[in-house]
């Protein structure tokens, strides 16, 4: 445990009571807000780091890390500057994926995307189909966070 203060959600950095150079303290909470607001991701999950990161990309690190990401599994590994920041994600959490532009939500456990929404196929009782298929819109919709169910 650190002696530093910290937030409660993401850890990010607290600048602290007569702290001499804050500048660092608070450069690394930016360098880590600027990960996590609006969060995109490269790729993921995946055990390996990239060859040849770019400053600012992120990426989801699998169950099983190697190398520089070794020890911290289901983090957002973010590439900066000064080398890899690693952040846990929280339940709730949304990140696009940019390899593909699936919107991933976590659940506290695993990342996941909605379920595919099925297109209704022919038959005798197209009304009973049409109504699973909007219930799928629906709920994907809400999953996505566009549409409040109430």
């Amino acid at each position: 445990m650190t002696d530093s203060p910290i937030t409660a959600r993401f850890s990010l950095p607290l600048l602290a009571v007569a702290q001499a150079q804050k500048e660092v303290t608070h450069n690394e909470a930016l360098t880590l807000l600027d990960a996590l607001v609006v969060p995109t991701v490269e790729a993921g999950p995946q055990n390996d780091p990239p060859e040849t990161p770019l400053a600012g990309q992120v990426w989801l690190v699998g169950a099983a890390p190697t190398g520089a990401w070794a020890g911290e599994p289901g983090t957002l590994a973010l590439w900066t500057a000064g080398g890899w920041r690693f952040v846990a994600p929280r339940a709730g959490m949304r990140v696009t994926r940019l390899d593909d532009g699936l919107c991933l939500c976590f659940d506290g456990a695993t990342w996941s995307a909605p379920p595919a929404i099925a297109a209704p196929a022919g038959g005798a009782v197209v009304d009973t189909e049409a109504r699973a298929v909007i219930g799928a819109l629906i709920s994907c919709l809400s999953a996505h966070g566009l549409l409040i169910v109430g």
